[in-house]
């Protein structure tokens, strides 16, 4: 089917719900196309408790469905269909979809969002939100008093390990080599934080679970091939994000770790009538709260680029 909308947005997560209620709110009549991924990566949030609004913990799930329905209401519409193609080069901008569904589009929104980086253990997807997290801000609280361990060495691993360690009993860095990437201050705040501590040289390679929750996890030395047990009931896993951008190489530029590189502090691609919004240009600050806002921004700033094509 072919249609033609004034403003595309690609992604259905907070971002790009976002960007749709504010978009529809100012008559922009726009497209929301899902994605394999409902609602993204907040759908795998069981207890979220920092989002503005809410005095109870809410599901990730639940808060999706508030934000498509709030989009809907105002007059955004759900396509439920996988972007395959685009072409930014011509204008009205075309969106080819999985479902031989064709959109054109007089400003596009991308909202594809990012994925963590997995370790690859057999039951990982199983317990993420039962003891294994890849977001320190978001779950840290949880495990107030407790003992907890970090996978990575870079930045992103230093920053969870800091903060988890006002929470924590005792943090533990797990990194594969004998050296953190991350920038040297970074380091020297952790050295000094006397309940971190740090497993060199080390990987973690089994997560075990008593009750669908995790109990411990099976730590290997890369050198000596020894193995040792820890039990713990939280593992932060911080080895870096993927960015979903594969579909926009060649079409946008993108920094080296392949997030969309924006204008300084807006949501505008150097392409006029492309924006990008939520984690998909934001390597750093994966939160709900962010993204949503990033959505709005995109929103905006599209609705001002249509008034100017029709001066």
């Amino acid at each position: 089917m072919k249609q033609h909308r004034e403003v595309v947005i690609i992604g259905s997560g907070p971002a790009g719900y976002s960007a749709g209620i504010y978009s529809a709110r100012n008559g922009n009549h726009p497209l929301i196309i899902t994605g394999v991924e409902f609602g993204g990566q907040i759908t795998k949030t069981f207890d979220l408790e920092n989002y503005p609004g809410f005095t109870e913990k809410i599901d990730g799930i639940y808060i999706t469905e508030q934000m498509r329905k709030q989009a809907e209401i105002f007059g955004a519409e759900i396509l439920a269909d996988t972007v395959v193609e685009v072409d930014f080069q011509n204008r009205p901008f075309t969106i080819k979809c999985e479902n031989d569904n064709i959109i054109t589009a007089d400003a596009v929104i991308i909202a594809t969002g990012a994925t963590h980086r997995k370790l690859g253990l057999p039951n990982e997807a199983k317990l993420t939100g039962h003891g294994i997290s890849y977001c320190a801000t978001c779950d840290g609280f949880f495990f107030k008093g407790k003992e907890v361990f970090v996978v990575g060495g870079g930045n992103t691993a230093i920053y969870e390990a800091l903060h988890l360690s006002t929470v924590c009993k005792k943090v533990n860095v797990i990194h594969r080599r004998d050296h953190f990437t991350a920038e040297h201050i970074n380091q020297t705040h952790l050295f000094n934080t006397p309940n971190i501590s740090t497993i060199w040289n080390s990987v973690v390679v089994e997560a075990e679970e008593t009750d669908g929750k995790l109990s411990s996890i099976t730590v290997e030395n890369v050198d000596t091939k020894e193995r040792t047990t820890y039990e713990t009931e939280g593992l932060f896993i911080a080895i870096g994000n993927i960015p979903q951008t594969e579909l926009f190489k060649n079409k946008l530029p993108l920094d080296n770790a392949g997030y969309i590189i924006t204008k300084p502090d807006l949501c505008a691609t150097e392409i006029d009538g492309v924006f990008a919004a939520g984690d998909v240009k934001n390597p750093r600050f994966k939160q709900v709260v962010i993204a949503a806002a990033s959505g709005a921004q995109a929103a905006m700033e599209a609705t001002t680029y249509l008034i100017s094509l029709e001066k």
